[in-house]
């Protein structure tokens, strides 16, 4: 899988060039997820699905870990025809119904 997206997300997020969407904060905090927690693990986190011509500008699908080690899913992008800041897109617990159990993969 071609990783320039997650590649410059990581880098952004080194360099502190981060926003976090008002529908993410809203996500986080309905979920009881920090988005301190969700910006510090990113670059741990392990790309799972890279959207590089998405509509409003690239974007890819993390599977990371909340602070207690439970999986989540952040969507980290770029607006199109930027190149910073990292922005966090939404957030969620995968379910289970429609992840396979590692999480990394989609139930047909």
């Amino acid at each position: 899988m071609e990783q320039t997206t997650f590649k410059a997300i990581c880098e952004l997020i080194a360099q502190r060039k981060v926003r976090v969407s008002a529908h993410a904060f809203t996500r986080c905090s309905n979920r009881g997820i920090l988005t301190t927690d969700v910006i510090a693990k990113a670059a741990l986190g392990s790309p799972i699905e890279d959207y590089p011509d998405y509509h409003v500008g690239p974007a890819v699908l993390v599977l990371q870990s909340d602070s207690t080690n439970l999986p989540i899913h952040a969507l980290w992008g770029l607006e199109k025809g930027t190149r910073e800041p990292a922005v966090l897109v939404t957030v969620y617990r995968p379910d289970p119904d429609a992840w396979m159990p590692d999480f990394r993969t989609r139930r047909r």
